[in-house]
Parts: structure tokens; sequence; C-alpha cells
């Protein structure tokens, strides 16, 4: 297990190195289905790259991109879920709030997660059962309550349908704690709650290549990570997420 982390990682710190080395004027934006959906020439390089790498590691595991068009066996014993560029409205604005993002499922179940932050050097991981780690160093929730804590949250951009009822929610939050976040990057926002930074996260429609490796995170963390509803968090579908320290 311990080699098969450090594989992963080696390979998030490859692709890591390709968001923050990119050359701005070749990012090659388009317009994906929804609302100020974008993907760029990189995030298909990114993704491209990580599949190719994570096969060598695994090679019979399934893989499920953000990209073009990924599809993936359930079946499979081990299914990477990869988000080569978590944020990219921010990437396209040099907003250095991006990360790749990579979850391993085993028979089903959250298995092991990374999230690396390039422009930061911070790099999130975790195994099921032995806790969550920020470069090397353990890491865990914050034991502060939501009065005295800050809450991250996605507006769910690509879904206009959900932008009252997500702001409402917001607001709502903010009656209730110190203030609020909003990062666009919900693989950074988990890692947060994770790292004690903050105390909630939540957004009402979420791709399970963006939470795959965060909510693991947060788990392993000692953070609790459910449906906005408050059911188990499914695995290969979207879904609501609301993740908190307690």
């Amino acid at each position: 297990m311990k080699k098969l982390l450090e594989q992963i990682m080696e390979v998030a710190r490859s692709c890591g190195a390709i968001i923050r080395d990119a050359d701005r004027s070749q990012i090659g934006i388009k317009d994906k289905e929804g609302r100020a959906n974008f993907v760029t020439a990189y995030d298909c390089k990114v993704q491209a790259y990580a599949e190719k790498a994570l096969r060598q590691i695994l090679p019979d595991a399934g893989f499920l991109g953000e990209e073009e068009g990924s599809t993936v066996d359930a079946t499979k014993e081990y299914i990477f879920i990869v988000d080569p560029i978590d944020g990219t409205t921010n990437f396209i604005k040099d907003y250095h709030m991006s990360c790749i993002s990579i979850g391993l499922l085993h028979n089903g179940e959250r298995y092991l997660g990374v999230v690396y932050n390039p422009y930061l050097e911070e790099m999130f991981h975790a195994v099921k059962g032995e806790g969550a780690f920020l470069n090397g160093k353990p890491i865990h929730v914050s034991d502060e309550p939501l009065s005295n804590g800050i809450v991250l949250f996605g507006s769910s951009p690509y879904n206009a349908e959900l932008s009252k009822a997500s702001f409402e929610l917001v607001y709502e939050y903010f009656q209730k704690a110190l203030d609020i976040r909003r990062s666009g990057s919900a693989a950074l926002d988990l890692c947060a709650v994770a790292a004690g930074r903050a105390e909630l996260f939540f957004e009402l429609i979420l791709s399970p290549w963006d939470y795959a490796a965060g909510a693991l995170i947060v788990e392993e963390a000692g953070g609790i990570v459910t449906t906005v509803s408050g059911d188990p968090l499914p695995t290969l579908v979207k879904t609501s997420i609301i993740a908190k320290n307690h």
C-alpha cells in the first residue's frame, strides 16, 4: 500500500506541474454543457497523462475522468476517479485555487484519495483506516462549533436551477457561522474541512470526480460526509454533499 500511495502521489505531482507551468497563451478554452462550464486543452492533457500513468500502476483498474466522455465498468475491483483540474474557471483566470484530484475505489468503496494544489505545493492524502495527511503530517477536523466556524460552499454554477436554493442555504449558514467562503474548487474545500481550516462545506450537486478523493480525506480526518439530506454519500453518481467537523 505504501508503494501504491507513493506512486499515485507522484502522478499527482506530475499532473500538478503541468497545471502550474501551463502556457497561458495556449489554454484552448471550450464550452461544455451547462452555464459557465468550461474545458481547456490542459484539462484534457492532464487527464490523458493521469490515465496513462495510473493504468501503468494498476493495469486492471477502471478509470473515470471528467473529460472526454469517460465511462467506467462499476464492477471493477479498483476504479480510479480523476478530476484533472478541479477549479477549471480558477485555472482559466489564473486564480491559484485549482488542483488535481485522484480517488481510488476498492470493491465499490472509497479507499484512497490524493488532492494536490501545485500552487501551494500542498499534497493531501488519505487511505481508508489510516488517517488523513497534509504533506506527510497528520490532519484532523476542527473541534470548533459552527458558531465559531467558517462555512465553505459551492454554488453549483453549471446547474442554474439550483442557484437560488444554494444562496438561500448560504444565507442560513451565514447567520449561524463566523463567515462564508467560496473557493471554486470542491476538492480543496473538502481538504480545508479535513485540515481544520473550515468547519463545513456543502454543494447541492457534485460529480463523482469532484468528491471522490476529498470525501475520504474528510472522513479519515475525523469528519462526517453525507448528502445534504443526510443519506450516505454515493461513489459513482452526481449527488449533493455536506462535509462537516461533527
